[in-house]
């Protein structure tokens, strides 16, 4: 799947059950790669322990985006989320 990185910025994301998680707010980008690795639905903080907080509570690893249409439909959302 190859898209854009700008197209993602502020699209809504669901699980594939149909639950609403939140909108593409940032993005984790593997330089080695180049690929997406995590997307965050809400702005990196800057400060270290919020960021670590917000990659674990409130990032969806890419690996577990099923689809990119009109909306990005993922397997499984954050722990929050559950």
């Amino acid at each position: 799947m190859s898209t854009k990185l700008s197209r993602l910025y502020g699209m809504d994301i669901f699980t594939d059950s149909g639950k609403f998680i939140g909108n593409a707010q940032d993005f984790i980008i593997d330089l080695e790669s180049g690929e997406v690795s995590r997307i965050l639905i809400e702005p990196l903080p800057s400060n270290k322990e919020d960021a670590k907080i917000a990659l674990r509570d409130k990032s969806i690893l890419y690996s577990n985006v099923k689809s990119v249409e009109d909306v990005i439909v993922v397997s499984k959302g954050p722990a929050v989320s559950q």
